[in-house]
């Protein structure tokens, strides 16, 4: 009975969000062959319109259809992380399910390895570093540097998000000791929702049931130039 209620292969779905960007992604998946995503390019209406779309992407599923939420939690667009994460967090606490939040250079980095889903018994593996950047205001960059594991289990992170001055990533990247595969993340990225879902899956996996309390945004600036 225990290994049932445990298992969201059997009856329950995972839910995804991606809103750091203007786009609104959604992924929904049983983790048993069923995987549906979906990306809208929303830009300042996804405040007033989100509620709406997560309604009818998840037809013919219910709420109570679904075993745990997952959100980008950041870097991106301040208004749009912020909406993700809230709507996550609401959505854990009334459903009482847990809600995993997931870098959004994570997901770009997950998307980069040959696609090889966990949740159909195959594995993802490499030994390159997966180093990701992407613009930040006043000039900076988020950037992050990852390496995917050899058992299918996620990411390693061997530099987790940053905010970094352009010369100070360069200079990193130049002193990394190991090879590494540098990817730009500039556009298309709520696309990666269905990372975020995997990852968080992955996370459920190993046993982990984060609380909505637990899930925080990762903004890396503060807004307003101080």
């Amino acid at each position: 009975m225990s290994t049932q209620l445990e298992n969201p292969q059997l009856t329950k779905y995972g839910l995804a969000l991606h809103t750091t960007t203007r786009e609104l992604g959604l992924a929904m998946s049983h983790f048993a062959g069923e995987t549906r995503s979906q990306v809208w390019d929303l830009d300042r209406e996804l405040s007033s319109h989100l509620h709406q779309y997560l309604l009818e992407f998840i037809k013919p599923q219910t709420w109570a259809d679904l075993a745990f939420i997952a959100v980008a939690r950041g870097p991106g667009g301040f208004t749009g992380t912020r909406i993700g994460v809230v709507t996550a967090r609401t959505l854990g606490q009334q459903l009482g399910i847990p809600v995993f939040t997931i870098s959004t250079l994570a997901a770009v980095a997950w998307s980069q390895i040959p696609p090889c889903p966990p949740y159909e018994g195959q594995e993802k593996q490499g030994d390159q570093a997966i180093a990701v950047q992407m613009p930040a205001q006043r000039g900076q960059v988020f950037a992050a540097i990852y390496q995917p594991t050899t058992d299918a289990s996620g990411l390693n992170v061997l530099l987790p998000d940053t905010v970094l001055t352009p010369e100070a990533w360069q200079e990193k990247l130049a002193n990394w000791k190991t090879s590494y595969q540098l990817i730009d993340a500039k556009s298309e990225l709520a696309a990666t929702v269905t990372s975020i879902l995997q990852l968080a899956y992955l996370e459920w996996q190993r046993g982990q049931r984060p609380n909505w309390s637990e899930a925080l945004p990762f903004y890396g600036q503060h807004p307003v130039q101080m």
